[in-house]
């Protein structure tokens, strides 16, 4: 009995390699937006702060779509664990570009590599580890664990290579990034061993499945929805329309960092003594926050849970999520409005920092899994595609939007932005009981919610 609830050795060899991938891809993210920006004198491109966030949205927004792909290739196609090291060779290549880049074309090229190397590495990788584990209800405390690895990847790189950068230039860092990528896809061949027969095969005709017959599957496909299953489907499509506002004004808070705060013309003072503080740092608090928050958080959730009413519903989380994340572009707006014509304290970033990363660790559970749980089996490729659909949409916009954003004065523009969060996590927040409605079936209702 103690044997089946060990942890397999692959499972930690799976969540190295979003380790490495991690420390490689929020690094870069970083690195497109300073480094595009900088002067051509100091071996940067020279171009405009509008430019670089449309660059580092086209990265973000890529490597959320290209995982569909990848998906229905080692769906049918190829046992996942060979397209991984594939997926991590082609990241690097990109990298290697970016490390020669004199153009905006080269990084242009990086972003392409990139993707297809995310497209043929994310999903693999998450797939593997969930044929791992023989008891399903290891999963949930295995993929926490394993957003704690994917967080200290990006801790380590954006904080390493945010002082390297300043040292060695920008250039230099990305060649780190392709060395870690390419060192992890020799250590990922070489440790095949510790998978069993985890990816080997395509999922589609995985042995350890129960493969339906033709017949049967058509008998499936043409069964029309029950009027649960298009409710449930309804408000799939609902809360994903949220999940795009959430994370574009999330993506957004970056920017302003990057550029109107930081930079050679900054209005933040980042001297700390005689040290100057890297902006990737403000990308390395998130990440820290992510992993300090995680665990104190399921406290939280856990402590609710054995209340009488039981848990928040998930769509009071997400409401809630939306709040907090409108209380942090305060705080932003407010900054801008004290500092006065002095440079602005390095504290009103690092809280406005934490409370949107908050924000993110409350908002986070809706995802995958709310997908998983409540979407028709049917549509269930379909339904996650929608979700990773607003995840591009949001990740390609926030360039955009933060070129438009440039036309105005700061505090007004983000004032509006917390005002529009707020709406929508109150909306969400008072439409709890409606929302629920949707997803629930009748028999099971009784004043129960959806507790995440």
């Amino acid at each position: 009995m103690e044997n089946k609830k060990k942890t397999p050795v692959g499972f930690y060899f799976c969540s190295l390699a979003f380790t490495f991938e991690r420390f490689a891809f929020y690094s870069a993210k970083w690195l497109i937006a300073v480094f595009v920006v900088a002067k051509v004198a100091s071996g940067g491109l020279g171009l405009t702060p509008a430019d670089a966030a449309k660059m580092s949205a086209n990265l973000v927004a890529w490597t959320y779509a290209a995982p569909l792909v990848g998906s229905f290739i080692s769906d049918r196609f190829i046992g996942a664990r060979y397209l991984v090291p594939l997926g991590l060779i082609f990241m690097g290549a990109g990298y290697l570009v970016a490390w020669q880049a004199t153009s905006a074309t080269m990084i242009n090229i990086m972003i392409v590599l990139v993707s297809i190397g995310t497209g043929l590495f994310k999903s693999q990788v998450s797939a593997i580890t969930g044929r791992l584990f023989d008891d399903q209800k290891q999963l949930d405390s295995a993929f926490s664990i394993q957003y704690s690895y994917v967080n200290f990847g990006s801790f380590i790189g954006t904080t390493v290579l945010g002082v390297l950068a300043g040292v060695m230039g920008y250039s230099f860092c990305f060649l780190i990034c392709a060395i870690m990528t390419f060192v992890y896809a020799f250590i990922f061949v070489c440790g095949w061993k510790f998978l069993g027969d985890a990816g080997k095969k395509p999922f589609k005709v995985d042995e350890h499945k129960e493969i339906k017959s033709e017949k049967e599957e058509n008998k499936e496909e043409k069964r029309p929805l029950t009027s649960l299953e298009k409710k449930r489907v309804g408000a799939i499509i609902l809360v994903s329309f949220f999940s795009i506002v959430f994370w574009l004004f999330w993506y957004l808070a970056y920017m302003p960092v990057y550029y109107y705060w930081g930079g050679d013309n900054g209005l933040a003072n980042w001297m700390i003594g005689s040290f100057k503080v890297p902006t990737a740092w403000f990308d390395s608090l998130n990440a820290l926050c992510c992993i300090t928050l995680g665990p104190v958080l399921g406290k939280v959730w856990a402590k609710l849970a054995k209340r009488p009413q039981g848990d928040m519903s998930m769509f009071k989380k997400t409401g809630l999520g939306m709040m907090l994340l409108g209380v942090s572009y305060i705080i932003f707006a407010m900054a801008d409005v004290t500092r006065g014509d002095s440079l602005l304290p390095l504290a009103w970033l690092v809280v406005f920092g934490i409370v949107l990363s908050l924000g993110e660790m409350v908002f986070s559970p809706l995802g995958n899994s709310f997908i998983a749980k409540f979407s028709p089996g049917r549509v269930l490729t379909l339904m996650m595609s929608v979700w990773v659909l607003a995840s591009f949409f949001a990740a390609k916009c926030y360039g955009y939007l933060y070129e438009f954003t440039l036309k105005f004065k700061f505090a007004p523009v983000y004032f509006t932005v917390a005002a529009i969060a707020i709406v929508c996590g109150l909306v969400l927040w008072a439409l709890d009981k409606k929302l629920n409605s949707l997803v629930i079936d009748e028999k099971e209702a009784h004043g129960e919610s959806v507790n995440m």
